[in-house]
């Protein structure tokens, strides 16, 4: 069983300092993978409804550093923790640009970046970076057909598509992990489960019922096994962003809130019936860092003995 943390990144955590410590003590601890988030601002009319909770969006979010850059920071604190984004915005970036910065990133971590990719839901967010809210799907896919061309071993890579054009070009800086990092997608609607499945080498989920889970996750690997794929090689990694609290929480509120105990026995009955990887984020959980890492020891030593 894989294991991963959220690396502090927002709210009270949007400290680089913060992000190094972790990193390094968490890999002490024991963690897997390291990971973070992507939010851009928050609006103060906002045009999309937050996906949780009751639609408004976390004042933790007004503050939030560059997911690669945290990334790049944990890179050089630690020598075998994977790094991941869950998820990061890839249609903010132009996909020659991001495969480039990517490529660098699995470079300066000699190889041990996970690759999660979403959409979002912010309107808003949409509108700062100036990229059309309008055909998101049709667009990621491009995205990652330039993102695998840039990547591919060929001497002279090009791609002419509906949105961007690479003309026959010598790219020679490729990652260390071959073909490509492991490359995850975030997202619930039925194209996205199907894109999983299609192209992908893993899903990123967020912390619903077990069973409504399952359901999408059989969805998943009907369409890798249609798309002539192994299922099987497919990852699920689970991210949870609970409330810890010292007395036990209503059922119907975990893993929003609960106590460690109850956050435990979620992830843990989701690692049996669905083979997921927890991803345990504790920015609404701690006041401080040192309560962070108190959390994150102990979620983590429940896990390995549940």
């Amino acid at each position: 069983m894989r294991i991963g943390l959220s690396l502090p990144q927002y709210g009270r955590f949007a400290n680089p300092a913060l992000s190094a410590r972790v990193a390094t003590a968490a890999e002490e601890i024991g963690y897997d993978g390291l990971w973070v988030g992507d939010r851009l601002l928050v609006a103060t009319a906002p045009q999309s409804r937050y996906p949780g909770g009751d639609g408004t969006v976390p004042p933790e979010y007004e503050a939030f550093l560059d997911p690669l850059i945290v990334l790049t920071v944990a890179a050089g604190a630690t020598r075998r923790a994977r790094l991941g984004t869950s998820t990061l915005n890839a249609l903010w970036h132009p996909p020659v640009l991001l495969a480039r910065t990517l490529t660098s990133l699995d470079l300066v971590s000699a190889g041990r970046l996970d690759v999660g990719l979403g959409l979002g839901w912010s309107k808003d967010e949409y509108q700062a970076v100036g990229v059309a809210w309008q055909g998101l799907g049709d667009r990621l896919e491009e995205t990652l057909d330039v993102l695998e061309r840039v990547w591919a071993a060929d001497e002279v890579i090009r791609h002419t598509g509906a949105r961007w054009t690479v003309p026959p070009a010598v790219i020679r800086s490729k990652p260390v992990q071959r073909p490509r990092p492991p490359l995850l997608l975030g997202g619930f609607n039925q194209a996205t489960l199907a894109r999983v499945g299609r192209r992908a080498d893993g899903w990123l989920a967020v912390g619903l019922p077990v069973p409504a889970l399952a359901q999408m996750w059989r969805a998943v690997r009907q369409h890798a096994t249609d798309a002539g794929r192994d299922p099987d090689a497919l990852r699920l990694v689970l991210r949870v962003n609970p409330v810890i609290t010292a007395e036990p929480a209503p059922e119907e509120l975990v893993p929003r809130r609960g106590t460690v105990r109850q956050i435990a026995d979620y992830l843990a009955t989701a690692v049996d019936a669905l083979g997921a990887e927890p991803l345990i984020d504790l920015h609404f959980a701690a006041r401080d860092a040192d309560e962070y890492l108190a959390l994150a020891g102990a979620l983590h030593d429940l896990l390995r003995e549940l």
